[in-house]
């Protein structure tokens, strides 16, 4: 990585955490106990395979806000079962990134007055969340991970528009190539909305609020 880009990262990692303190935990309504997922590759069963963990890599960096973020969604998490500090930390970070995307997508349906998403798109907001930020983890950390190479590739027709979801839309652009892009929003006015209501009011009226 260049020189700068860990501050863009920075950057980014605190939009998430700005719009959803201000955008989504307002309206959270699961208050269920996070779900049992998929061992991390750390605490699968591979005699010697060791990535580093939780606790070495995640815990001291700007990154550990997805983790704080994600365990107060409820159900949308899905931890490893032996979840704790030597989990494989980009696990982690797919996991944590996994949970935010359902929940923004989830809570936006609900506060715009649409049908609760289809699991075909909640499955591939999940997924498309998980392995962007978990790549641009990884490349910053000088990591890897198992799980991440063999991650499966979402249908990008079934991904959310930012003209019907701003915020999950704008989540999940803003990470597709962080670094290469002209690093500024990709749904600007969402900087002068106050609430999901404000957003919902911008959208009844096409949005075209700059």
């Amino acid at each position: 990585m260049k020189p700068g880009d860990a501050v863009t990262i920075h950057q980014l990692l605190g939009r998430i955490a700005y719009f959803h303190t201000l955008f989504i935990e307002p309206a959270l309504t699961s208050r269920k106990q996070p779900r049992a997922g998929e061992a991390c590759c750390n605490h699968k069963n591979t005699a010697g395979y060791r990535q580093p963990d939780v606790g070495t890599v995640l815990a001291s960096t700007a990154w550990a806000v997805l983790d704080e973020i994600a365990t107060a969604l409820g159900e949308h998490l899905r931890l490893c079962p032996d979840s704790g500090h030597r989990c494989c930390a980009a696990c982690r970070i797919a996991a944590s990134g996994a949970a935010i995307a359902q929940a923004w997508a989830v809570t936006e349906h609900r506060s715009y007055g649409l049908p609760l998403p289809a699991d075909p798109l909640v499955r591939a907001c999940r997924t498309t969340a998980a392995t962007r930020l978990a790549l641009v983890f990884t490349q910053q950390h000088r990591t890897s991970c198992r799980d991440l190479a063999q991650a499966e590739t979402p249908d990008a027709a079934l991904l959310p528009d930012s003209g019907d979801l701003p915020l999950t839309g704008e989540l999940l652009a803003l990470w597709q190539d962080p670094l290469a892009a002209t690093r500024s929003p990709v749904v600007s006015w969402l900087n002068h909305c106050t609430d999901l209501n404000d957003i919902h009011r911008v959208l009844q009226q096409g949005g075209t609020r700059k």
